[in-house]
């Protein structure tokens, strides 16, 4: 019996160090691995290790011993590294990274979809497309930000926001749109005095909406764009939807289901915006909102077997630590009772004639006199900014939150998947490795170049715009 358990447990850790496949573990010969007819793949974007063990504390009832598990505990698979391509050192930006997980081809920081030469490289999306299956993007940024720009276009600076924007019409795979369905926000670049984008698409036969209301008027396997704002969406503490990313992952799913299978980019986009803004309340209702949309996509799985859900970070933005200042402790209670995000709540706050109690009521908890006073001082200046940084000091005092930076960090981040092909994902990979996986799945050969090297500026200045990263 002992020697059983033994070799049980070596396997099993061979499995999780990508040792062994699990189709010869588990039966001894190799397998050709589950084929899904339905790929979904989730980006939490700035989401590192820190992210998802605060989240847990965060969701911790305090009344049990034990802190529970939520749903990514139960979806982890392995891990994945993250570094750029070597002219670019060891730490990414979003584009490079997502570059890497979109086509399995390192590349420099700011690069979408091109290699280190600016030649085009094909994505897994785009190979879904050309295969004939459905295509959609799902993202709380604008839709062509840097990770979903990475799987549906081609630009050597991902800063080209109105050419990766006309890319989305212009550019065809075997003469059709890369994307049928397209939600996020946006409309600053794709209604524009030079170019309409949009009323393109309304004529080439698109359902176009801007709001989540009208979003689930439309019949199911409609060809969709959906822009809800100018840019990004708002902060989800602030938005009309507290659940808009499993929203707009539903409503895109029910766009793209069909008899030849479907392959859907989904990206919690801003856990990274708040992790660059060192703002720890918007970083776990980011999380939030991750969660339920994985909750939704666990369920969608058990009822729809034949699809494969994939989640990672392309990096760890921030340098978020749960626990700071040599202290021992974290305390996530202060966080629960947010009515709006610090930013939302320092605009209000420079007017209120009552700061005080306006503070109060929007962090959820009894200020102390320090507070008090601190609150009473900001409304007299008049100063938003000042007032933004005073609240992310005071919850981070509150929590005993500690951030090393305000960019991103270079430790690998974690890999989840569950459904149709997951096994192929456990383990220690690198960020390529994830499209590689993806390519094998889709039938097809290994990612490689398409064109010639891609014109465009890089304007993008990745010290002073924390957009950029």
């Amino acid at each position: 019996m002992k020697l059983r358990i033994t070799l049980s447990a070596l396997i099993g850790a061979a499995l999780i160090q990508g040792c062994v496949s699990p189709e010869v573990a588990s039966t001894g010969q190799p397998e050709q691995p589950q084929k899904p007819k339905n790929i979904i793949m989730v980006v939490a974007d700035g989401m590192g290790p820190a992210y998802t063990t605060a989240y847990r504390n965060y969701m911790d009832d305090p009344g049990t011993e034990q802190v529970e598990l939520v749903v990514l505990d139960r979806m982890l698979v392995g891990n994945a590294s993250t570094y750029p391509a070597n002219v670019s050192g060891y730490v990414t930006d979003s584009a490079a990274a997502a570059t890497a997980l979109a086509s399995g081809v390192k590349s420099y920081n700011g690069a979408i979809g091109v290699d280190e030469n600016k030649v085009a490289v094909e994505s897994v999306l785009q190979r879904a497309k050309a295969l004939g299956m459905r295509t959609g993007v799902a993202v709380t940024s604008q839709i062509n930000h840097a990770t979903p720009a990475a799987y549906l276009a081609h630009n050597e600076s991902r800063k080209n926001y109105n050419e990766i924007a006309d890319s989305y019409y212009d550019d065809k795979v075997n003469g059709e749109f890369v994307a049928d369905v397209m939600l996020g926000g946006g409309t600053s670049y794709f209604e524009r005095e030079d170019r309409d984008i949009v009323a393109q698409f309304i004529d080439a036969g698109y359902e176009y909406v801007d709001t989540y209301n009208k979003l689930a008027t439309l019949p199911a396997g409609s060809k969709v764009l959906g822009l809800f704002a100018p840019v990004g969406l708002p902060p989800v503490l602030d938005d009309s939807r507290k659940n808009r990313l499993a929203y707009l992952t539903e409503h895109a799913i029910r766009h793209l289901e069909n008899e030849r299978g479907f392959f859907l980019l989904v990206e919690a986009s801003q856990v990274d915006w708040a992790g660059h803004d060192n703002d720890i309340g918007s970083a776990m209702a980011e999380m939030h909102d991750l969660a339920l949309a994985m909750e939704y996509l666990k369920d969608y799985v058990s009822q729809n077997p034949d699809t494969l859900v994939l989640l990672t970070a392309d990096h760890s933005t921030g340098g978020l630590t749960v626990g700071a200042n040599g202290v021992y402790e974290w305390r996530p209670q202060y966080l629960r009772g947010l009515k709006g995000s610090a930013v939302a709540i320092a605009t209000e706050l420079v007017n209120q004639s009552q700061p005080a109690v306006y503070l109060a009521n929007q962090l959820g908890f009894e200020l102390t006199d320090e507070e008090r006073q601190l609150s009473v001082e900001l409304a007299a200046q008049k100063d938003v900014k000042a007032a933004h940084k005073a609240i992310k000091t005071l919850l981070d005092t509150r929590t005993n939150t500690g951030w090393t930076t305000g960019g991103h960090t270079g430790v690998d981040v974690e890999v989840f998947a569950v459904g149709a092909g997951s096994s192929q994902f456990a383990g220690q990979l690198d960020n390529t490795d994830i499209a590689k996986r993806i390519f094998t799945l889709l039938q097809g050969a290994s990612p490689g170049a398409l064109s010639e090297p891609v014109n465009g500026s890089r304007d993008c200045d990745f010290k002073s715009d924390w957009h950029c990263q």
